[in-house]
């Protein structure tokens, strides 16, 4: 069956269908009909849209939506930086570009930290102050953000990736539970906060400064393949009543900043329109591949996908490589040899790299190879490789791993730079050997 298997129930119900126009009530009679910003709501809620896009965009890809608050979020203190958070960092200063390819183990949980603390930046590139470029995080955590905690995102989208553990997420719009062989987008600026109902947590976050996550057009694909729109579930609408006051935690061009808010950041009632968060089951991806001979490009893939201000040339593409049948004929295996133009951030959350097992301790691991450095599989790969005798192989069920493809080469961070376990071919080259006759 195309769905995955979860050890843990979702106790959530969603609305369905990435893109389309939503509405939800949490309480019947709190969405106004026919119009949107009534001179008094008849049940005392205040009105407030938040926009994705600027008013004028096309309809089709036009995101805002409205919330129905029981106080608004200008019902708050000042804002102050927080000059010595972690995530705080300057894109043009702070980050080391380098061409060398880097394998980073899985992050040791840290049962002290939420979410947002427990989030460490690998790299990135760009700028968020002009909306364009990309950062990749992992993250580890062991305890609940709090019911008097919010965090949101100016800079970007945030794509969570959980390896290990499941997140309630609680936000504007209403609860997500994401479990590991599911994703989760929150678009920049929607507030959330985190729980662990079944303790330690650990994944990965991407973070898009240039527009939003989407699905990719399909082109000669047709209607169906890869992540069907239907697929997607967004949160309905649930709220949480306080008299207490709420921490707000804002990342605001690169830096993270705090405020005070009267009640709670998740009080809205009832919401209506097109900017939402959403989730989606991977197990649920429509593969496309080749049937005869050579390999289609790994674009086909793609799960979702962010534009950059480059045509043609994408932020993030999050590409899964997951179950699916291998049945070339006299094809080398992937990975081969290549050079890309793109940046290449991967992980394996469980199973491996198509038929390449690995190490469950490696579970959650990350690996990063720059635009145009030269990458494929080892000397002892590649023999096996050429020899094997082909026949249809089924990927593993439990591969689940991914691929995010940037247009941006990736600089990283003092963290990363001393983390990191270099995987070039060292001072023996990688041990290949030469085919080619001396003489001909």
């Amino acid at each position: 069956m195309p769905v995955s298997k979860f050890d843990v129930e979702d106790p959530f119900q969603y609305l369905t269908s990435l893109n389309s126009y939503h509405e939800s009530e949490a309480v019947p009679g709190t969405l106004p009909q026919s119009h949107s910003l009534p001179q008094r709501h008849d049940h005392g809620l205040y009105p407030e849209r938040i926009s994705g896009t600027a008013f004028t965009a096309k309809r089709a890809v036009n995101k805002q939506t409205f919330l129905y608050r029981i106080l608004p979020s200008t019902a708050q203190s000042p804002w102050t930086q927080v000059d010595s958070h972690p995530l705080n960092c300057d894109f043009r200063t702070d980050l080391q570009f380098l061409p060398d390819q880097f394998v980073w183990p899985p992050l040791k949980v840290d049962r002290s930290r939420t979410f947002v603390d427990g989030m460490v930046l690998i790299g990135g590139a760009g700028d968020p102050t002009v909306k364009n470029g990309v950062a990749y995080y992992n993250y580890s955590c062991g305890v609940d953000m709090g019911k008097d905690k919010a965090f949101y995102d100016a800079d970007g989208d945030l794509l969570i990736v959980p390896q290990l553990g499941v997140l309630e997420v609680q936000t504007e719009m209403g609860m997500i539970c994401v479990r590991m062989g599911e994703i989760c987008v929150i678009p920049r600026g929607i507030r959330f906060r985190v729980s662990l109902p079944s303790g330690l947590s650990r994944g990965h976050v991407i973070e898009a400064f240039s527009g939003h996550f989407d699905v990719p057009e399909l082109g000669a694909i047709g209607t169906l393949g890869l992540a069907n729109v239907r697929d997607f579930e967004i949160p309905k609408a649930s709220y949480y009543d306080t008299e207490e006051t709420t921490e707000v935690m804002s990342k605001f061009g690169g830096k993270i900043h705090t405020a005070k808010m009267k009640g709670s950041a998740f009080n809205a009632v009832s919401w209506h329109g097109t900017y939402y968060p959403f989730k989606y089951d991977l197990g649920k991806f429509m593969p496309i591949g080749s049937t005869l001979y050579d390999h289609q490009d790994p674009s086909v893939f793609t799960v979702l996908t962010c534009p950059s201000d480059k045509p043609d040339c994408p932020a993030v593409d999050f590409l899964l490589l997951g179950p699916r049948w291998l049945v070339m004929e006299n094809t080398f295996q992937l990975p081969y040899f290549h050079r890309n133009t793109m940046s290449e951030f991967s992980s394996v959350l469980s199973g491996g790299f198509d038929l390449a097992t690995v190490p469950k301790q490696m579970y959650g691991m990350s690996a990063l190879h720059n635009n145009l450095s030269p990458h494929g599989l080892e000397a002892h790969e590649v023999d096996e490789a050429m020899s094997k005798k082909l026949k249809p192989e089924r990927v593993p069920d439990d591969t689940k791993a991914f691929l995010v493809e940037s247009c941006y080469p990736i600089g990283i961070t003092d963290w990363a730079a001393k983390n990191a376990i270099p995987s070039n071919g060292g001072e023996n080259f990688g041990n290949f050997k030469r085919h080619f006759p001396s003489k001909i």
